[in-house]
C-alpha cells in the first residue's frame, strides 16, 4: 500500500518516545498482494523494517506435525529474521511439552512460550474481522478480559526475551517534518462511535499536521453535528450492525444534509458512503432509512464484493487532490449499490487481484464518496488538499460582505 520511505516514516512516526513497539501482521507471514512473491505482505514489511519476527501458530489441533509447519516457515524465506514462536490454543501443560520436544528435534527458532485455549479471552468475530473496541459496554468486564490476558502472558511467555528483540533501524526522528503553524486552524468532525471505527490512524495524524482539529462526534447518538465544523469525515464501520439506531436519528440527517448544503467539504469511506445514501437494506432484507445525500440504495451481500488492495488515480481536479494523482488503499465490503443513477465520479480505480477497473469516487455538491479506504501516507497531498479546500471555503464565508 505504501513506499518503502512512507512504511519507514510510520515506524518513525510510531517509535517517538516509546519504550516498545509492536507491529501487528496481517494474515498469513507470507500472504500479500499475489501467490508469487512477497510484496504486500507482513514478511515483506519485516525485512524493509528490519524488524525481529514472532511467529504466531495456532497448535489447537497439533502434535508432531507442529514441527513441519515450523521448519517449512524456516526454509521457506531464509532471510525472514524469525525470531521466536509462540504457540496458540495449545490444550494443556502435556500438550505443550509434546509441541516443544517435536520442534527442538528438526527446528533453530526457539520457543517464547504459549497461549492456552481460554474461552474468557477470546474475542468474536464478524463478517469484517473482530469486535471492536468500540462494542465493549461493560468496561469491567473489558478490564477482566484485559487482565486475564496479561496474567496468561507472564505466566506462560518469555516476555524478558521478547522485549530484547530489537529493530535493525536507527529511528530517529520522523521524517514528517513539523506540524504547520501560521495558518487557521481546521475543525474537521469525524464520525466515531459503534458504527464507525475503521480509520487508519495515520490519515488522521496527517491532517492535523496540515492544521486539522479533529472532533470526534457520534451519528448514532448525538442529535447534531458539532458547532463550527469545517469538514467532515466519515470513515467505515459497520452501520448494517446498527441501521435502525442511525434511521431512527432523524434530527442528525437534517444536520448532515445542512451541512453538506453549505457546500463544506465531505469525505466518506465505505460504511460513511453508506450512511449518506438514501436507504439500507440490511441482511434481513428490510430497509432503513439512510441520512439521504447520495442517490443511492444500498443493500447488504452475503459475500464479499471486493476485497484487496487498491490503486486510485484521480480523474479530476477535486476536493483530495489534482487530476492525475495517484494514491492506494484497499476494499473490504459485504454491500453494493443497487441500480445507481448516473452521477459524477472522481475516480480511476484497478483493483489488484481482480484487475477490474471502473470510475469510482462519487460526487455530489461537494461531497466525495467511494467503498475505497485509503491510505493518505500514500500521497500526503491528499490529507493536505482536503484541509486546504476547508480552509478556502472558510476564509470566503467569514469575508465581511
Amino acid at each position: 500500500m505504501l513506499s518503502a520511505e512512507a512504511n519507514k516514516d510510520v515506524l518513525y512516526q510510531a517509535s517517538q518516545d516509546a519504550e516498545a513497539v509492536v507491529v501487528e501482521g496481517m494474515m498469513g507471514l507470507f500472504d500479500g498482494k499475489d501467490g508469487a512473491t512477497e510484496t504486500g505482505s507482513s514478511a515483506e514489511i519485516a525485512k524493509l523494517l528490519q524488524l525481529p519476527v514472532v511467529l504466531v501458530l495456532d497448535a489447537g489441533k497439533s502434535a508432531r506435525s507442529i514441527a513441519a509447519v515450523v521448519l517449512g516457515f524456516e526454509l521457506f524465506d531464509a532471510t525472514l529474521p524469525l525470531a521466536g514462536i509462540i504457540l496458540n490454543r495449545v490444550a494443556s501443560e502435556p500438550h505443550f511439552k509434546m509441541l516443544e520436544t517435536a520442534i527442538l528435534s528438526a527446528c533453530r527458532t526457539p520457543i517464547l512460550g504459549w497461549l492456552p485455549r481460554e474461552p474468557s479471552i477470546s474475542i468474536s468475530e464478524r463478517h469484517l474481522g473482530l469486535r471492536t473496541a468500540e462494542e465493549f459496554d461493560d468496561c469491567d468486564a473489558n478490564n477482566k478480559q484485559i487482565d486475564a490476558l496479561a496474567a496468561l502472558a507472564e505466566s506462560h511467555l518469555k516476555l524478558d526475551h521478547l522485549l530484547r528483540l530489537e529493530c535493525g533501524l536507527h529511528l530517529k526522528s520522523a521524517a514528517i517534518g513539523c506540524p504547520e503553524t501560521g495558518k487557521a486552524s481546521i475543525r474537521v468532525g469525524v464520525a466515531r462511535d459503534r458504527a464507525f471505527s475503521f480509520y487508519y490512524e495515520d490519515n488522521l495524524d496527517l491532517l492535523r499536521h496540515h492544521g486539522a482539529e479533529i472532533i470526534p462526534f457520534s451519528p448514532m447518538l448525538d442529535s447534531s453535528l458539532p458547532a463550527d465544523l469545517d469538514a467532515l469525515y466519515l470513515g467505515g464501520g459497520y452501520p448494517e450492525l446498527y441501521a435502525q439506531q442511525l434511521s431512527a436519528n432523524l434530527s442528525m440527517h437534517t444536520s448532515i444534509r445542512h451541512f453538506v448544503a453549505s457546500r463544506r467539504p465531505v469525505y466518506a469511506e465505505c460504511g460513511g458512503m453508506i450512511y449518506l445514501a438514501q436507504h439500507l437494506a440490511t441482511s434481513d432484507g428490510k430497509p432503513h432509512a439512510m441520512a439521504g445525500v447520495l442517490p443511492f440504495t444500498m443493500e447488504m451481500t452475503n459475500k464479499l464484493v471486493q476485497f484487496g488492495y487498491v490503486t486510485v488515480e484521480l480523474a479530476q481536479n477535486c476536493l483530495l487532490g489534482p487530476r492525475g494523482t495517484v494514491i492506494r488503499g484497499h476494499s473490504f465490503h459485504y454491500s453494493r449499490i443497487v441500480n445507481a443513477p448516473t452521477i459524477a465520479t472522481n475516480y480511476r480505480v484497478l483493483y489488484s487481484i481482480s484487475g477490474r477497473q471502473e470510475d469510482e469516487g462519487y460526487s455530489i455538491e461537494n461531497v466525495i464518496a467511494s467503498y475505497i479506504h485509503l491510505h493518505f501516507r500514500a500521497a500526503p497531498i491528499i490529507a493536505q488538499h482536503f484541509v486546504e479546500a476547508a480552509r478556502k471555503l472558510k476564509a470566503r464565508q467569514t469575508v465581511p460582505a
